[in-house]
Formats: C-alpha cells, structure tokens, sequence
C-alpha cells in the first residue's frame, strides 16, 4: 500500500522513510506541504499520508482541511505528526480532518499499529466498492459500474480522438435453459459464459453483465470491424461449448445473439446513444433467427 511521507525536517523523513519500508510500504516522500498536496492531488494518490503539523508552504492541518473538501472516489487515510500535544491541539488536528494523530518523538510501534489501523480501513473500503460494483452470480461489472466506467473511456476516446467498440449479448432462449435444467443450471450457464467472455476479450476491454441473460462488452481502441471480428469469435466460441452439468457427465450447449456500434475518430456519442445503437443491432439479430452478429447501421448512412 503506498503512503505519503510529508516532512521538511530531513532526519525525521529518514526515520519515517526507513521504519515504514521495513514494515513493507510503497513511500512516496514530499519536503513540504506544497509537495505533499500536489502528490495528493494526482489521480493514482497514496490511499494513507503521514503529515507534519508544521510545514512550509502548507501545514499538515491545511492540507487535511482541502483535501476533505473534495470529492475522490477513494479515501485517503491520514495521520498527523507533530510535538503538539495540548489537547486543543489534539481536537483542531482531528477535527480539520485528520483520522488519527502521533505526537513526537513518536514511538516506532505505535505509528506501526496506527498505520495498521489505517490500512485495515482502507482494505474494508476497497472491498465494500468491489461489493458495490460486482455482479454477485458473475463476478462481473454489475450495470451501474459498467456505465460509469463507460462515460470515462468515452471521454477518454474523445480525447485521444481514437475508436471504441460496443457489444451487447443475449443468450437465445434462456427462459427454456431454466424452464427444461432449473434455475441453478441457468446460474451455472450464466457463470460458464461470463468465464468464456473473460478469455475471449483483451487484457484493457471491460465487461459487465447488463441484464439478466444480457451481457455488455466495451473495446477501447477497436474500430467496428474489430469489434465485429471480436464479436463473432464469442458467438462462434458460445456455439461450439458444451456446458458441463453438476454431474460431470451431461451437458448443454447454449448460441448467442449479439448487436455491435462503435465510435469512430472524430465521433461524439454519448454513452446512451452507444448502447442504444447495439441494442437495436441486437434486436435486428433476434429478429433474423438469433445466434448471429449484426452491426448497427445508421439509415441515414
């Protein structure tokens, strides 16, 4: 876990430095608070900070003030470290914002049971998100993570003027999956495919499931004849898998139908619109006899 070390005093930044190495952490170091808040101002910023009350530029408490005003996706946990140990003191450091407080010199195991504390915190944060964001049964991106991460590559796709694919699948038929096997075979059928999907994509695509048998796939970089490539080589790969039951000895296959759009260099589309767009090819598929790649086509191209 990375955390920051801010203090101008030189030997007292060794002393951090070297005791929270030992205890294995990644250090990031700054020698004063301006330092300090531009480190944490960057979007890969430590998940913890060790701050020196006094500072030049920015004190500790000034920095734990602003930095609690903004709005990041992840918290920082911070420890304030200063001589001041009048309990006025005590009360404005925790209050300005800081989680905890050591005053100095400080003792080197308690500041390592504080970062511990420190570090459990974060972890249950991390894994709380992860809950949040993750498809229980799949283990994929549920539909609101999906979309969030959607809006960003395609800020990002606006950006470095660059393509971007869309997929969404459905499984044919699934109701007659759960109606003819049960709905544990329908699970099952579900997590098998999710693992098929994982293999099939590239290590920067992203997938979440988007409705009940629906899956959504974005392919950052891939123009729509890649994403049609891409799409066809799951369909293809969905069709040909036999899906092993609890048994071990009968199994079920399962097809596929999939809607392609794309964002080629230079287009703005919004993320509504995108899916919109796949969603409509998708249908086109289902309507053409299922278990085949159909791509979106404006009717005004």
């Amino acid at each position: 876990m990375k955390v920051l070390i801010a203090d101008d005093d030189a030997l007292s930044r060794k002393i951090l430095e070297d005791c929270l190495s030992e205890w294995g952490y990644d250090i990031l170091m700054a020698n004063n608070g301006n330092e300090a808040w531009d480190i944490l101002g960057n979007s890969d910023r430590p998940n913890m900070a060790v701050l020196d009350w006094m500072m030049p530029g920015m004190d500790g408490v000034e920095i734990c003030r602003r930095l609690r005003l903004l709005s990041l996706p992840n918290y920082v946990y911070v420890i304030l470290l200063t001589a001041r140990s009048k309990r006025e003191d005590v009360i404005n450091g925790l209050e300005s914002g800081a989680d905890d407080y050591i005053i100095k010199p400080f003792n080197r195991e308690e500041l390592k049971s504080r970062l511990k504390i420190g570090q459990r915190i974060i972890e249950l944060e991390q894994r709380i998100l992860r809950l949040a964001s993750t498809d229980y049964l799949t283990g994929l991106m549920n539909r609101r993570a999906f979309l969030e991460r959607l809006e960003r590559e395609l800020n990002r796709c606006e950006r470095e003027i660059s393509n971007m694919g869309i997929i969404i699948m459905d499984i044919d038929h699934f109701k007659r999956v759960n109606d003819n096997f049960g709905h544990q075979v329908g699970d099952l059928v579900l997590q098998e495919l999710s693992g098929t999907l994982v293999k099939l994509c590239r290590v920067y695509d992203f997938i979440g499931r988007y409705g009940g048998e629906e899956f959504i796939i974005c392919l950052p970089g891939a123009d729509k004849w890649n994403t049609y490539k891409i799409a066809e080589r799951m369909r293809s790969t969905i069709e040909n898998n036999k899906i092993f039951l609890s048994d071990k000895a009968s199994s079920i296959s399962i097809t596929a139908s999939f809607g392609i759009s794309s964002v080629e260099p230079g287009q703005i589309k919004s993320a509504d619109r995108l899916i919109n767009e796949a969603d409509e090819a998708l249908y086109r598929a289902k309507d053409q006899g299922r278990n085949r790649v159909v791509m979106y086509i404006s009717e005004l191209a």
